[in-house]
């Protein structure tokens, strides 16, 4: 029978506090569970949220993370999709009740029995769970999506949220081929929704700032980049867009935006900001338009994601930092200083450092 192990991790132990670096404890492995080695763990902008308590009350200690890219080490008996060896990543979730009508469709973010979150939430078996600031974790093999060979291992640990986040509602609406699609911010996920348009064949806008990352942006396969401060900005590209994705998280001016769109059109939020969004009903009323949100996207979507990636060459554009630097890196995100994806190299964790 498996018996619990232990792995060094990042603690953070209160709201705002430093992170400690120290050992916890995964649980034994259950019959469909396997054991992931980690190598990487991305640093998502949510984790900053959650540990500084920005949505409210989290729980501590906190091991956040929840882009995680690994080797299965371990599994257990009755697993039949991964073996060891295998490349995994996991993502934002790690249980669902596998048997409601949003899990048998492959949305288990929408479980009617509620998701279990990778890190921070209260799991099934009422433990709380613990997240990929560490240098293993055990989750059911559901949970795992393979990582194809031929993405590096550092350069994949985002695409299990920021690549899906921005993949899923790229596919749901249709960019492709002959469709004009605008990325509002060019930041960890504003880089990944470029790459991933571009790759679907979309003719794509970058809407930011500034155009200082505007290189960046033609490199990634943007076809033009336009700065959001210039009132003419939006008076020029009136009714261009099939699609907007809107990934930075501040209180836009949502009817300038929605102007920006054909007939038919969809402006996507996958930001989160702390105010409501205000606009007049005639801005989506006038012309059909949509104005819409997205959250992640089930296992089959995150497994169709990556190999989208690893056939196109895609993956995050990432900085590799150490444990000690993590609460720098932290300060950085929130300053916007960062391209595009900080990435944890968990192997530098050191309980006692």
């Amino acid at each position: 029978m498996s018996t619990p192990t232990t792995t060094p991790a990042l603690s953070a132990p209160a709201a705002n506090a430093p992170f400690e670096q120290t050992t916890i404890e995964r649980r034994p492995l259950r019959d469909n569970d396997i054991r992931i080695d980690i190598r990487f763990a991305g640093i998502c902008h949510s984790d900053i949220h959650q540990v500084r308590e920005e949505w409210g009350q989290s729980t501590f200690p906190m091991v956040p993370g929840h882009e995680i890219a690994g080797v299965v080490a371990e599994v257990g008996p009755a697993v039949t999709r991964h073996q060891v060896g295998d490349q995994v990543g996991v993502g934002c979730m790690v249980d669902s009740c596998g048997e409601c009508e949003m899990c048998k469709n492959g949305e288990e973010q929408f479980c009617e029995k509620g998701a279990v979150f990778t890190y921070g939430d209260e799991g099934y078996d009422g433990e709380i769970t613990l997240g990929g600031y560490a240098q293993s974790i055990v989750v059911s093999e559901r949970f795992a999506c393979r990582i194809p060979d031929g993405l590096p291992l550092d350069q994949a640990a985002p695409l299990l949220c920021a690549g899906i986040t921005t993949y899923a509602p790229l596919k749901r609406w249709g960019a492709g081929p002959g469709k004009k699609v605008a990325v509002v911010g060019m930041g960890g996920l504003g880089h990944m929704g470029v790459k991933l348009a571009a790759a679907m064949g979309a003719e794509v806008t970058v809407l930011s700032r500034t155009l200082d990352k505007a290189d960046d942006a033609a490199t990634y396969g943007a076809a033009h980049q336009l700065s959001t401060k210039d009132p003419e900005t939006f008076e020029r590209l009136a009714g261009s867009f099939d699609l907007i994705l809107n990934t930075v998280s501040a209180d836009l001016p949502m009817g300038d935006y929605l102007g920006l769109l054909k007939p038919y059109g969809a402006l996507v939020n996958v930001g989160l900001p702390t105010g409501d969004y205000a606009f007049a009903p005639g801005a989506v009323v006038g012309r059909s338009k949509v104005l819409a949100g997205s959250m992640i996207g089930g296992i089959p979507d995150t497994q169709e994601m990556l190999d989208f990636c690893a056939e196109h060459g895609i993956g995050a554009t990432v900085e590799t930092i150490d444990a000690s630097q993590v609460d720098e890196a932290y300060d950085k995100v929130v300053a916007g200083d960062v391209r595009y994806r900080y990435v944890i190299d968990v192997a530098t964790i050191q309980p006692g450092a």
